[in-house]
């Protein structure tokens, strides 16, 4: 067999290496439009969108500017200023944010905040008529359905829906409505008495 001359292996071995280079920088090139792509997306994201939100919060007509990504409970504590609704867990589990959308509970941390345009939100704040109490805070209060405090404003917003929508009618009903609002206190005997004794003194929580 015919011995290979080092000028023929010098050729195989430029041509390897052409080769290898070659796909080497088609391969950065092919890369380097996606990696490009890919900072914008990001950027565009940080960015994000402003909306405009026209919406009644305790009574009180509300327009604003919204990022399209906030929470209904990032633009009730840190825009309008209603402290009282808590942020727990922030994933929708504990019930510290519950509110009132349109009558019925919601947790804010989980609804977008450009969601409400055009309807009506209800907070802890916006329970009580003045310097009054609403019966289910005061029942909270008489049957001392807290100790923390942190979860109360959700425990009560959950309450009043529960006694307003017909759940209240005995305490097993009561415990399967509440069972999305979380105590940690461990105080749900006090709890489930306030809602008993609003149930029976009111036709509506």
């Amino acid at each position: 067999m015919a011995e290979q001359s080092p000028a023929d292996s010098q050729g195989v071995g430029v041509t390897r290496r052409a080769v290898l280079g070659t796909s080497a920088g088609v391969a950065v090139a092919t890369m380097l439009p996606l990696q490009s792509a890919a900072q914008e997306i990001s950027v565009s994201n940080e960015t994000g969108t402003i909306l405009f939100v026209s919406t009644t919060v305790n009574g009180r007509a509300v327009a604003l500017d919204i990022d399209s990504r906030a929470s209904l409970l990032d633009l009730l504590r840190e825009r309008l200023g209603f402290s009282g609704t808590k942020k727990g867990c922030d994933h929708g589990q504990c019930g510290a944010c519950t509110v009132h959308l349109d009558g019925r509970t919601v947790v804010s941390c989980l609804t977008l905040a450009a969601k409400v345009a055009g309807r009506q939100v209800t907070t802890i704040e916006g329970l009580a008529d003045g310097d009054t109490l609403h019966p289910m805070q005061t029942a909270f209060i008489d049957h001392d359905a807290l100790q923390c405090g942190y979860c109360t404003p959700g425990q009560i917003m959950s309450a009043v829906a529960c006694v307003r929508h017909g759940h209240a009618t005995d305490k097993a009903s009561i415990r399967q409505f509440m069972s999305g609002n979380i105590c940690r206190c461990g105080a749900y005997a006090g709890i489930v008495a306030a809602i008993e004794d609003v149930a029976a003194n009111s036709k509506e929580g």
